[in-house]
């Protein structure tokens, strides 16, 4: 009869950790193909503009050439000209972008009236605003300096009143009554009422 024999944990899952060894790596983990760990050295910045070409983000452009190397080190032993490595390299990077434009899904779906944006009016047209403040610039510089200054610290610096009197030497009354002559004189001006 035989005794039983009590072990522990980690003695009992031992044999389980062995490591299997990759057949493309040495025994200490180390590539068997030096040459293409230099390879890759000398060549990864190049390599990664090429993929950085083919996707608009720069983590993408990261993984496609991480991707498209791994392809390149599982076809080493079979590339016999290895002058023609970036070709190669070039290759497996455009075919594994093309792959992942494959399988990307499209939500495109067919039906019957196509959906037309709601009309803009004019005040949300972009060309139209910047044709306002075109007017309203030009009816600026034709207002007295003195106004001019005025109007700009007040609105296009937005300065408070108080302000704008401190930096132009004058009182708060001639402020306001200098800003009220000129907005006066802006409303009535003929290119600012053709623009609204």
């Amino acid at each position: 009869m035989t005794a039983p024999v009590c072990t522990s944990a980690s003695a009992a899952a031992a044999p389980a950790r062995q490591t299997i060894p990759h057949p493309r790596l040495a025994p200490g983990g180390t590539s068997l193909y030096p040459s293409f760990a230099s390879y890759v050295h000398a060549r990864h910045p190049a390599l990664l503009r090429t993929a950085r070409s083919l996707t608009a983000n720069p983590s993408d452009a990261e993984d496609l050439l991480q991707t498209a190397l791994a392809k390149t080190y599982v076809a080493w032993e079979r590339i016999e000209d290895h002058r023609a490595l970036d070709g190669y390299v070039r290759r497996a990077l455009l075919n594994t972008r093309t792959s992942q434009w494959r399988r990307r899904r499209v939500d495109e779906f067919a039906c019957d009236e196509l959906p037309e944006p709601e009309p803009r009016s004019g005040a949300d047209d972009p060309a139209e605003r910047q044709a306002l403040r075109d007017a309203m610039w030009r009816a600026v510089l034709r207002l007295p300096a003195r106004q001019r200054a005025m109007v700009v610290l007040r609105y296009y610096e937005d300065l408070s009143e108080a302000r704008t009197a401190e930096l132009l030497g004058v009182s708060v009354g001639t402020v306001k009554s200098a800003v009220s002559r000129a907005l006066g004189k802006l409303r009535e001006d003929p290119e600012l009422s053709l623009a609204r």
